[in-house]
This record gives C-alpha cells, sequence and structure tokens, in this order.
C-alpha cells in the first residue's frame, strides 16, 4: 500500500509542475496545448504537487514507529 501512495504522490508532484510549466508558458509541449499562458492551470498545478507532498509526508510519518 505504501508503494503504491508514494507512486501516486510521484505521478501528482511531476504532473502539478508540468501543468504549472505550461500555465505559465515556460513548457510549451505540444505547442497546440490549451493549457499555455493560462493562469489557472499555474494554481492547479501547484495544489497537485502540494497534495503529492501532502501524501509523501503522511507516509512517512505514518510509517514512523512510536
Amino acid at each position: 500500500m505504501a508503494k503504491i501512495a508514494y507512486f501516486v504522490a510521484g505521478l501528482l508532484i511531476v504532473v502539478g509542475l508540468v501543468w504549472m510549466g505550461q500555465g505559465s508558458g515556460y513548457f510549451p509541449y505540444p505547442a497546440e496545448s490549451f493549457m499555455i499562458n493560462q493562469t489557472p492551470w499555474v494554481y492547479w498545478g501547484a495544489l497537485a504537487a502540494a497534495v503529492g507532498i501532502i501524501v509523501i509526508a503522511a507516509m512517512r510519518n505514518a510509517r514512523r514507529p512510536r
């Protein structure tokens, strides 16, 4: 279960960074993408990356012995 959570969290972080790059215009690929230079995608990407980081932090805290 932990491996799946880490995989999903990593995927969320990567996808979030791509969305932020496309929304800000720094990653204009593919050229016909509707997300290029669209500010809302920067925010959605930041949210996705933040959720990924939160999942990783929660999994690390859950695995820590008490």
